[in-house]
């Protein structure tokens, strides 16, 4: 199926994680620069391994390549960069700061270096513990995300493998988030089934999902999500290499869609799955056969998810209807 550009139409990125952000050579470079050996490239359109181990001891093995706030600085600057070159007007970018702070010296110095590369982009941050964090550990981490709410924080989140905590031991860290106002959003629904979608909400008030495709086995977590208003963190090229969808042909956006639940499309870690923002828009209309007012709408829905200024917001709609209104092929 062909259409309109998807780099043309405004969008937002919703789901991305600092070191999956990096591009390639820069993962290259600073793993050159500190004595370590190159990641394998990835390929997108071929295999890659499944598995949850697979995938972290690539991700740990990225990770240990940034050793300083100039790596920072340099992977969120190029990030937001890409995004913005792929058509996102605003992008969230979710960092647990835990293992970076032994080369940096502090927790807080970690969230300062990505807050000075998010000065005065269209971008927020969202401070995350580990699902295999200590209760107490990430409760630190809530208290640091509001202590630096007036200054690009937005939000608090779980990342990492969700069978390695439990939901209920998170509900003082949240609580911490959403009595000072932030969003929460944690990953849920990965491996887990949709009871967990539940627990998130229910437990930890998340106002987004990552991931949370688990939910389409039960109406009443969709009733619960689309009456809430509550987005789903979707992001194509996470879930083949995992065995959560078969293809990506199986993702059930149209299920989805049907239950009125909204969907953000996100990228995750482009430096694992090798495909940026406006491709997996692409994936989507290649392989769930949507056409452009359908991209439009999963574009609008990530911007009205998003913490974006009310005025950008605003800005984005707008920019969503012109890209639909334009003709197909124009530039």
């Amino acid at each position: 199926m062909t259409g309109r550009d998807l780099r043309r139409l405004p969008k937002a990125n919703l789901h991305l994680h600092l070191t999956g952000s990096m591009r390639p050579a820069t993962a290259d470079e600073l793993a050159a620069r500190h004595g370590l050996p190159p990641l394998p490239p990835v390929d997108p359109a071929g295999p890659v391994p499944h598995g949850w181990e697979v995938f972290q001891d690539r991700y740990d093995a990225a990770r240990g390549a940034v050793r300083t706030a100039a790596d920072i600085h340099r992977i969120v600057t190029e990030a937001i960069d890409d995004d913005l070159a792929d058509g996102a007007g605003w992008v969230e970018l979710q960092v647990d700061p835990t293992s970076y702070a032994a080369h940096l010296g502090s927790l807080e110095a970690v969230i300062e270096a990505v807050l000075s590369a998010t000065r005065d982009r269209p971008a927020g941050v969202i401070v995350a513990a580990s699902w295999g964090a200590a209760p107490d550990h990430a409760e630190r981490l809530a208290e640091l995300a509001v202590r630096y709410r007036t200054h690009g924080v937005v939000g608090f989140g779980l990342s990492n493998d969700e069978r390695r905590g439990r939901t209920q031991d998170f509900v003082p860290a949240f609580r911490v988030i959403t009595e000072a106002g932030l969003i929460a959003v944690p990953h849920a629904g990965f491996y887990h089934g949709a009871w967990h979608v539940r627990e998130a909400i229910e437990l930890l008030g998340a106002g987004r999902v990552g991931h949370g495709l688990t939910s389409v086995d039960d109406p009443e977590v969709l009733e619960l999500l689309a009456a809430g208003g509550i987005a789903l963190e979707v992001c194509p090229t996470s879930y083949p290499p995992f065995g959560v969808v078969a293809d990506l042909a199986s993702i059930p956006l149209d299920q989805l869609a049907a239950a009125g639940v909204p969907v953000a499309l996100a990228t995750d870690d482009p430096l694992i799955f090798g495909v940026g923002l406006a491709g997996q828009y692409a994936l989507v209309r290649e392989h769930l056969d949507h056409a452009d007012a359908a991209l439009a709408a999963l574009a609008e829905q990530s911007v009205a998810a998003s913490a974006a200024p009310a005025g950008l917001k605003e800005e984005l709609r707008a920019g969503i209807r012109n890209w639909l209104d334009s003709a197909p092929g124009s530039r």
